[in-house]
């Protein structure tokens, strides 16, 4: 059977592909993964076997800025705390309680600048925000004059103006634990982490750390490390935080449109034609 298969479609990172699996499968031509991060996957192991990869950039570029964006309204306007004040036996509440943070003419940094980065900078222009963003390359002039966005060249310069964080990276070694408490000390004690990449990307023991001291003044995770988190972990005792269960690319178009893209990348590896969404490995 092993000797049958050309091809590997990866949903929500199974199966585990290791030297074993790899091994195994002699013809094996392409892995076609289902979203952007490969993280998952030893890059370089998988080349060795002459296997190539691919992943699905286009089709959760919109889902997973819709996320980023949905964590900076329901943070801004702590959406969640007052939902369970709605629907409280006694809704007693005050004034003060409920005050959220102003979105329009705060500003927002965003790590990492690329399909989805650029998605939500175009969000935040629709919600009259400043965009800062800092990136391993420049943006075009005309790409960052279309969302008014500035490009900080130095992360430090944008974590110390930025009212929101938000961070769009893929995780690498060079991006683990790029948040870390030197990062989070930097941000102002009013602003907001939201963090929709990987978990690793943030240091969680400082996270917790800024959230209970208030170096930072809340936070909204998409992603945690690991996922889910451990029932006891100290992150879900605190009242200045949103998490959800990596909901990023969770809708129903999107599921359809990321299996479409596995396909024809899947088909064109068969091919012997140019993958569209090939990834190689660093």
């Amino acid at each position: 059977v092993g000797r049958k298969v050309q091809a590997i479609y990866l949903w929500w990172h199974k199966p585990v592909i290791d030297k074993e699996l790899l091994q195994s499968l002699p013809n094996l031509k392409v892995i076609a993964n289902s979203g952007v991060g490969m993280d998952h996957l030893d890059l370089k192991l998988v080349a060795s076997f002459g296997v190539k990869m691919a992943n699905a950039p286009h089709a959760v570029s919109s889902s997973t800025a819709d996320t980023g964006m949905a964590l900076l309204l329901a943070s801004a306007r702590r959406l969640v705390e007052v939902h369970n004040i709605s629907i409280s036996p006694s809704m007693e509440y005050c004034e003060a309680d409920i005050l959220g943070v102003r979105v329009a003419g705060a500003t927002l940094g965003i790590i990492g600048m690329g399909s989805i980065g650029y998605k939500i900078a175009l969000r935040a222009k629709a919600f009259e925000m400043n965009i800062l963003y800092h990136n391993r390359t420049r943006r075009k002039a005309q790409e960052e004059q279309a969302v008014s966005a500035t490009y900080c060249k130095k992360i430090d310069t944008l974590l110390q103006q930025a009212d929101f964080v938000m961070v769009v990276v893929s995780l690498t070694p060079q991006t683990h634990k790029l948040i870390g408490k030197r990062e989070l000390e930097l941000m102002k004690p009013t602003a907001t982490l939201i963090n929709i990449s990987r978990g690793a990307v943030v240091d969680q023991e400082a996270l917790v750390a800024a959230l209970q001291t208030g170096v930072i003044g809340a936070a909204a995770l998409d992603v945690t490390s690991p996922e889910p988190l451990p029932r006891d972990h100290p992150l879900l005792k605190l009242k200045n935080i949103i998490i959800t269960p990596h909901l990023g690319i969770k809708t129903d178009k999107a599921s359809y449109m990321i299996t479409e893209e596995a396909v024809e990348n899947i088909l064109a590896a068969l091919n012997g034609l140019p993958i569209p969404s090939e990834v190689l490995p660093s």
